[in-house]
């Protein structure tokens, strides 16, 4: 008998089939509908956002022409401050030539003293000192010339004004130079319209810069700079009206000085003479003690080369009788006197070898000092060959000056006879600072 063989698959009734239908086809007619109603939104929003765009680009070329105005008045009156900046630093720098030339006349004395300071220069380490002598020669030179040490803080005065002028004028460029740059971006900008080349996307081009300021911060900025170059362009006038106030000429009498000052020098070589007899007794007595600490040194040495064999000795007995054979491996007396004796011998290595550190450290401690004193006895010897130098210059004092170089035609110091024309040096000039 033949069976009937049926899909094994879900049966559904005519009505769920209508339903179905039904569903489909008012889904589709109310997708339609939504579709139609965003067409309309999306072609309004087209049109809107098309003519708010024209007018935000409008707008931003309007803004930007106006900053490249701003920026435009601003460089031009950054350049007027600038020009007049230069001028007044080329008037400044004028007047400060002018003072350095009053300057440089120098009478006799006057030379002699810087002179003597500059020797005294060449004093080293702990010799370089304040003494009585350098007080008296700088009272000589005050003696000599008042004028000079006012006419030296106004050269200090216009070198301090002309830094300060200097500093407002790099201010000046720099801020025209950023608007120079700022204005080329701008404009830059202003040409750019949507058919340009080079436009493209970036990433994230709203972003707020730490570095960015505000408009009024902006405009602040270049009027700081601005009035501050004002400022010292006045305070530059000023002081150049008291340089021109302030140049003059004086003399004054050196006798006594100059005897207060050559006893200061006699007393100081007499004080040089006597630490230098101390120090040469003192290195004398450490080379002394050197050699006996080298004698030493080497009788440890010969010492800890004597432990060697007998330390090998044990330890080759102690490694030999490792070969013992089975119950004859006995931890026995002589083991132990071996071990001990073996201690023993590195713990009096270890000894010699500590006080071996012990007297290195005491001769590498003498040599130092050795050295300290030497270097010291070098000092003294140097500066007490510049004093006596110093009397030697000195006698010009007192000896006519064409007698004193022909007296010595060998003389390494370059003298300054006819050196009235000549500019002051960095150390002579300072050396003029008496504050």
């Amino acid at each position: 008998m033949a069976t009937l063989s049926l899909k094994p698959t879900q049966r559904f009734a005519p009505s769920d089939w209508f339903a179905s239908n039904d569903f489909i086809s008012t889904n589709a007619e109310r997708q339609r509908v939504s579709s139609h109603q965003i067409r309309q939104e999306a072609r309004e929003l087209v049109n809107v956002t098309a003519n708010q765009t024209k007018w935000d680009q409008h707008d931003n070329n309007t803004r930007l022409d106006d900053r490249i105005d701003d920026i435009t008045k601003w460089k031009q009156t950054l350049e007027r401050c600038l020009d007049e900046t230069d001028a007044e630093i080329n008037a400044l720098n004028r007047a400060k030539l002018e003072t350095e030339l009053a300057l440089e006349e120098k009478a006799l004395p006057l030379d002699v003293a810087i002179e003597c300071l500059t020797l005294r220069e060449g004093r080293q380490s702990i010799d370089v000192v304040r003494d009585g002598v350098e007080a008296e020669l700088r009272k000589e030179v005050e003696v000599i010339n008042k004028i000079k040490e006012q006419l030296q803080k106004r050269i200090s005065e216009a070198f301090e004004q002309l830094c300060l002028l200097r500093e407002a004028r790099q201010q000046l460029a720099n801020d025209q130079k950023d608007k120079f740059e700022a204005q080329g971006i701008d404009q830059s900008c202003y040409s750019l319209n949507n058919s340009s080349a080079g436009i493209s996307y970036k990433p994230n081009p709203t972003r707020v810069l730490k570095e960015s300021t505000t408009p009024e911060s902006w405009h602040q900025f270049s009027q700081y700079n601005k009035d501050r170059a004002e400022v010292e362009m006045r305070a530059s006038v000023t002081l150049r009206e008291a340089i021109d106030a302030t140049l003059a000429q004086t003399r004054n009498e050196l006798e006594a000085q100059r005897i207060a000052t050559e006893f200061a020098y006699r007393k100081r070589i007499h004080e040089m003479e006597r630490a230098e007899g101390e120090l040469e007794w003192q290195e004398k007595n450490t080379k002394e003690e050197i050699a006996e600490v080298e004698a030493d040194i080497r009788n440890l040495e010969r010492a800890i080369r004597n432990k060697t064999a007998p330390l090998k000795v044990a330890h080759t007995r102690l490694e030999t009788r490792t070969y013992r054979p089975n119950v004859e491996l006995c931890r026995d007396e002589p083991q132990y006197g071996l071990t001990e004796e073996v201690h023993r011998i590195e713990g009096s290595i270890s000894a010699l070898k500590e006080k071996l550190a012990q007297a290195h450290h005491a001769r590498n401690a003498l040599y130092k000092q050795l050295y300290r004193i030497q270097q010291d006895l070098a000092c003294k010897r140097n500066s007490l060959k510049l004093d006596r130098k110093c009397l030697d210059v000195r006698r010009k004092l007192v000896v006519p000056a064409e007698k004193y170089v022909a007296s010595r035609p060998d003389d390494s110091f370059k003298r300054t006879l006819g050196r009235e024309s000549t500019p002051l040096s960095p150390i002579k000039t300072s050396q003029l600072d008496l504050a």
